[in-house]
């Protein structure tokens, strides 16, 4: 009787995480708090049917700043959402390790490139005390060296090793679309970019953008010469409009999403699950009409481009690059399809069809 009522505990595994620490965490870990929400875009994948059914809660992050594929999941998935528990920002002081042990979690997952920001507001450590194992994925700091181990990871820690194979199949199979071809790219056929980091979300701004990483890495990887990489060896940095016309670049791509709700008079291009193609095409017109913008070569030839802004915390960011490759190398390119990939994502990661726009070229002004 004992046995019978006794509740079955996961087996504990070690695992080494992208910080490089060694972690014992439940195999097939039951009750996890998610440091963001936009991990779901790697949850989901590994547990497409059900993929909140091990989540307790999350940062309100996903909810915030990507309301489209939020109300995606909450549509499919509507008492689940309700449920989530929202545990605050655990890289500053509102996030509760208390509402964290009542809940009884058995995981935390953060983000590497806040674990800085985690250890010192000392959550980390108060979790490690309080026997609860902390992980770090990383899918924004460095994505392309680690989706891959970090899907292998959170496979482990969620007992779903052969789906996060399926994964990781498919995502080297669509990266290699590009770098396969790239590789024998000559280097001066390799335009320069200028990636705008979120233009229009700060109304007059400019500008942000990446350097080697993240969508500079991107652009690295799809054939082109970022500017950022060419005057930061960081992750982003401002630069002066002034220095973008100067470099006069080949080509500009900015990034945007759906950030209006949270964040009322932003002049961004809203992409996204709900986008509308209208609104996108009027957003567009409003960034390349911007005082310099408008008289770069890159804008008056038609080769001012917007992308999702959220495939850049994303392990999808392989569809990004397809088309930043599109982009760049239109000839080399003229077979490959990120739309067919996109939607070939969906009918086998996610449990709901695509919609919206991710992607948008502006009109020539010539």
């Amino acid at each position: 009787m004992l046995l019978l009522t006794t509740p079955v505990l996961a087996e504990t595994i070690t695992v080494t995480d992208m910080a490089g620490r060694t972690v014992d965490v439940p195999h097939g870990a039951e009750r996890i708090v998610l440091g963001e929400g936009r991990m779901m875009y790697a949850i989901a994948p590994l547990m497409t049917e059900h993929p909140f059914e091990r989540i307790l809660g999350w940062k309100d992050d996903l909810v915030k700043y990507d309301p489209d594929a939020y109300r995606k999941l909450q549509a499919k998935y509507p008492e689940d959402t309700a449920r989530l528990v929202d545990f605050g920002n655990p890289y500053s002081g509102d996030f509760s390790v208390e509402n964290v042990l009542a809940n009884n979690a058995d995981l935390v997952v953060l983000d590497l490139a806040s674990r800085f920001k985690a250890e010192e507001s000392g959550v980390v450590e108060k979790l490690g005390k309080a026997g609860v194992p902390v992980i770090f994925v990383d899918f924004r700091q460095n994505p392309t060296e680690n989706t891959v181990p970090s899907m292998l990871l959170l496979g482990r820690v969620l007992n779903e090793e052969a789906r996060a194979a399926e994964f990781i199949d498919f995502y080297v199979r669509e990266t290699r679309k590009v770098t396969n071809v790239v590789q024998g790219l000559a280097a001066e056929d390799m335009p320069l970019v200028f990636v705008e980091n979120a233009p229009g979300y700060e109304p007059g701004f400019c500008c942000n953008t990446f350097g080697p990483f993240n969508y500079g890495r991107f652009v690295e990887l799809a054939g082109g010469r970022n500017y950022g990489s060419t005057v930061f060896s960081g992750y982003s940095t401002d630069v002066s409009l002034e220095g973008v016309i100067s470099a006069d670049p080949d080509i500009i791509i900015g990034t945007g999403a759906n950030w209006g709700e949270s964040t009322p008079g932003v002049t961004a291009v809203p992409l996204g699950y709900e986008a509308k193609p209208d609104v996108v095409a009027e957003r567009l017109a409003g960034l390349v009409a911007r005082p310099g913008f408008k008289d770069l070569e890159a804008v008056q030839s038609g080769n001012y481009f917007v992308i999702y802004h959220q495939y850049y915390n994303s392990p999808v960011h392989f569809v990004a690059m397809q088309q930043i490759a599109k982009w760049l190398h239109p000839e080399e390119f003229e077979d490959l399809d990120p739309q067919a990939t996109w939607e070939a994502f969906h009918a086998e990661f996610l449990p709901y069809e695509p919609s919206g726009v991710f992607w948008a070229a502006a009109a020539s002004t010539n």
